[in-house]
């Protein structure tokens, strides 16, 4: 937010001028905001509970004024990837198209948090591999939430659908979901609240020096 214009001598005072003449530069919006960039991925089944602890975490990290996006699979898929499908070809290149916003927002300062299933290990390597490259920092989660658990939310009605046979292709059910074998952080959502699941992603970005 802005800071208001000084319409006192009191508060030009305490302020201080700023701008030619004064050796000050004038202050700047970004400066009230932590500029270090980071993408975290957060992956894990349908209804696993991504999206809840990837709102709960932005709330937390705009508090500290860091800069946030949270990237919605579901509006993704309707304002950037609207022409893929399913197949395993088309859920690589939404994920890659995922991660090349995800990075781009990363180096300019944004935390940027990615509820997005990414059900094949080599898609979230790629995307780990781009940020590498860009040196954009990169977390993932892998949000285990057993699929038994994830049926029974079952935020979207999915797992009811598949199991009546109005759709197919339904990750951890009847299309593969490679589980991260060692994730920067692995959260077990159905053994502790949203906030503490936030809390713990919260406390690793801390020790890295991205919160």
């Amino acid at each position: 937010m802005s800071a208001a214009p000084a319409d006192t001598a009191e508060t030009a005072d305490t302020v201080g001028n700023t701008g030619p003449g004064t050796g000050r530069a004038p202050a700047t919006n970004q400066e009230n905001h932590v500029t270090t960039g980071a993408t975290v991925w957060l992956t894990g089944l349908p209804s696993a509970g991504k999206t809840t602890i990837a709102h709960e975490l932005a709330g937390r990290l705009r508090e500290d004024g860091h800069l946030v996006e949270v990237l919605d699979g579901d509006e993704i898929r309707e304002f950037l990837t609207a022409g893929l499908g399913f197949s395993r070809a088309d859920r690589h290149t939404n994920v890659q198209r995922i991660g090349f916003v995800a990075d781009l927002l990363a180096r300019n300062g944004v935390k940027v948090l990615v509820p997005v299933i990414a059900p094949y290990a080599d898609s979230r390597e790629a995307v780990r591999r781009h940020h590498a490259a860009s040196g954009a920092a990169y977390v993932e989660v892998h949000v285990a939430t057993p699929v038994e658990v994830c049926s029974e939310r079952d935020v979207k009605g999915l797992y009811a659908k598949q199991a009546a046979g109005e759709i197919s292709g339904l990750t951890g059910v009847d299309d593969p979901y490679e589980a991260p074998e060692a994730p920067d952080l692995r959260i077990e959502s159905q053994d502790q609240t949203v906030q503490e699941s936030a809390a713990l992603v919260h406390k690793l970005l801390t020790e890295r020096g991205l919160a």
